[in-house]
């Protein structure tokens, strides 16, 4: 009888920037050390800020309290957590997302296939003042959430969401971890870190996949200002952004292939279910989704236009400086 092979190692890290959110953080904490699945390590990464590690230093006891060692910023702070991590395998949670009970071990069955590299699960808002009229639930990727046209089962998926993630602490090492030109940075709205770095680990071993499990439940909290539709375009410009920025390092075809689905058959759901709410209910509020669906989408895809201009811009002026680095 062959032996039965033992249950992995998890560390979790969270990593925070401020002070604002200290309540969160210490209920995000206690989440963990609420899970049915043993954790070996918890590692809470602060981002540049003094004062919260000193506070963190002096309050909790029962996690590791590091600082940020590389560059300032979510993908620096998370490359840090996995540098010190001692388990097979490293769970993420934000400061700002309360993990369900049965989180880790619902991630953790998958990882009995050697071919799974990562896991995620779904991340449900917990709004501050309410679900916004305007705020559709297909647009809940605004505010870091899971959103409505995502699998329903555990299914493969091209990349994991960043509130609710886990990877083998071996493949984050052998890619170079998380990309620090790339994500959140305090509390400017960039992002796709995860998107690259999932992209990137499948590329060179052909086979692999990435999970999403959406029965791993984290609840992650959003302010109301996050609900606002000034919020909602901004962090959609800097989703443009952003997936222009990882379309120049992994590809297009790679970057965008989920996008284009999404356009195709969960927005026009979106807003043909908004204006026929609107007709039949005699309700604005469907309208009002509606036209913040069409409204994201045109900024999105503004700001996508914006960044690939940009890169154009500036592979033009470095081209020069990397013929004369080839002569010399």
């Amino acid at each position: 009888m062959p032996p039965v092979a033992e249950p992995p190692t998890v560390s979790v890290v969270i990593c925070s920037y401020t002070m604002e959110r200290w309540d969160l953080l210490v209920n995000v904490i206690g989440s963990v050390h609420a899970q049915t699945y043993p954790v070996q390590q918890i590692l809470v990464v602060v981002d540049h800020n003094p004062d919260l590690y000193k506070r963190l230093m002096e309050t909790v006891r029962d996690a590791v309290i590091v600082e940020n060692s590389g560059p300032q910023g979510l993908s620096g702070a998370r490359n840090t957590g996995v540098g010190l991590a001692t388990s097979e395998l490293v769970a993420f949670l934000d400061d700002d997302a309360e993990a369900a009970p049965d989180w880790l071990e619902r991630l953790v069955v998958f990882y009995d296939d050697p071919d799974v590299l990562a896991v995620g699960g779904r991340a449900e808002p917990v709004w501050e003042a309410g679900r916004p009229a305007h705020f559709a639930e297909e647009l809940d990727w605004i505010v870091g959430c899971s959103h409505r046209g995502l699998p329903r089962v555990a299914s493969e998926v091209r990349n994991v969401i960043g509130a609710n993630m886990s990877f083998r602490r071996d493949v984050l090492l052998q890619v170079g971890g998380f990309n620090a030109t790339l994500g959140r940075q305090g509390a400017l709205p960039l992002g796709c870190e995860e998107t690259e770095i999932c992209i990137r680990s499948t590329i060179g071993t052909p086979g692999t996949r990435v999970v999403y499990e959406p029965a791993a439940v984290v609840h992650h909290f959003v302010p109301a200002a996050r609900g606002t539709l000034r919020y909602m375009l901004s962090r959609s410009w800097s989703e443009g952004i952003s997936k222009a920025q990882v379309s120049q390092l992994v590809g297009q075809k790679r970057t965008l292939g989920a996008e284009r689905r999404y356009v195709r058959r969960v927005l026009p759901r979106a807003v043909l279910s908004g204006v026929s709410e609107s007709v039949v209910e005699r309700n604005l509020d469907g309208l009002s989704r509606a036209g913040a669906v069409l409204a994201v989408l045109a900024f999105t895809t503004a700001g996508y236009l914006r960044g690939r201009q940009l890169a154009h811009a500036e592979a033009e002026v470095s081209a020069p400086l990397r013929a004369q680095w080839r002569e010399a």
